[in-house]
């Protein structure tokens, strides 16, 4: 065998060259890092303004950009860093410094090691789904046909694709997250957590380990689909089926975009629908409370009558200003994972060829 083909020339569709699905996930788990660590400050801006639409005195929601967690405040204890949170902000900057100035730069990244422990998980699902999906729909769609030449991919496989992976995925880690919920607001210990599980099942069932799932689906499923419509459209705009690592970014950058614009207003709904959760858990007192919980129906509705149309498009700078990043950093991570491992496979097998 001669030396390994030039990756510019290589179809990583063809499947000669596709990567393993062990090797999909630790290209998505490096991505989950990189993209976690450096665009969770953003988005705890992004879910601040959000939350100052409405008076919140037992709990905070904050997301990393691939999972969200709620942490309490107890007002009665001066020591608490997050009762001298400023809950009113001009705009993006001033959250970033009133945020930074109240209670410390690192506050920036609260919550990021225990929202790992999920989302590295989460998003190797999501990502590995998507691609094993996409290709199979692909390889049924093309039966038959001589590869490359005659190889087509219609935008209904990733958008199919996109919101498949993410309905996986949701669905999987919302149990896992509700039990993080339940650890952080409480402070539970395992024993603990085991006896409120158990009457949460013996009350509501099983199902009710998935409850909050709807709002999240809302917003997560249309943005999946619309992503991987846009991203792969770009892919074809370019005529690049093995796209660099700068292509990737911009055509993951714009795609997320697009995105991220056309769904904000179920981000927001999803926002006040999971704030309410945390405070169902704790009052002020940090005695447990019970209140039903409005729907999605009635939060669409009173954001509209409290704040208008505007009032779904809160935190849409933030919000583009790490998405957009987010999805550049995280795609093109993952396509440089295709190159990297495909190149690795080529070399063992060109050197395996050599010594023989």
């Amino acid at each position: 065998m001669g030396p390994s083909k030039n990756p510019s020339t290589i179809d990583y569709d063809d499947p000669k060259y596709r990567i393993t699905p062990a090797q999909q996930a630790a290209a998505s788990c490096t991505g989950a890092l990189l993209t976690s660590l450096i665009m969770t400050p953003l988005d705890v801006v992004k879910i601040r303004m959000q939350a100052q639409q409405k008076a919140i005195n037992s709990c905070f929601l904050y997301c990393n950009g691939l999972m969200d967690h709620i942490c309490t405040c107890q007002p009665t204890d001066p020591r608490n860093p997050w009762y001298k949170r400023p809950i009113q902000f001009s705009g993006t900057l001033d959250a970033f410094v009133q945020i930074s100035k109240a209670e410390g730069v690192t506050s920036l990244w609260s919550g990021l090691s225990p929202t790992l422990v999920l989302s590295i998980p989460a998003t190797i699902c999501y990502f590995v789904t998507y691609e094993q999906l996409r290709l199979k729909l692909k390889a049924a769609h093309n039966k038959g046909k001589v590869y490359p030449e005659s190889i087509t991919q219609p935008f209904w496989i990733p958008l199919a694709s996109g919101a498949t992976a993410r309905v996986l995925s949701v669905t999987v880690v919302n149990p896992l997250e509700l039990i993080r919920t339940k650890m952080q607001s409480q402070k539970l210990s395992y024993l603990e957590l085991g006896e409120a599980l158990r009457n949460l099942v013996r009350t509501d069932g099983v199902i009710g380990l998935w409850r909050g799932i709807f709002p999240t689906l809302l917003r997560d499923v249309p943005f999946s689909a619309i992503y991987w419509l846009s991203y792969e459209s770009i892919k074809s705009i370019w005529k690049c089926d093995h796209p660099s690592v700068w292509q990737s970014f911009i055509g993951g950058f714009i795609s997320g975009s697009i995105a991220a614009t056309l769904t904000v207003p179920f981000d927001v709904v999803k926002t006040h629908q999971q704030i309410e959760f945390g405070t169902e858990l704790l009052n002020e007192q940090g005695k447990p409370i019970a209140r039903k919980a409005r729907t999605t129906t009635n939060i669409f509705r009173d954001i509209y009558n409290q704040h208008g149309i505007r009032g779904f498009y809160t935190g849409l700078t933030p919000r583009l200003i790490k998405v957009a990043p987010a999805c550049a950093i995280m795609i093109s991570s993952f396509e440089y994972g295709k190159v990297f491992f495909n190149r690795l496979a080529n070399q063992k097998e060109f050197n395996l060829s050599s010594e023989s």
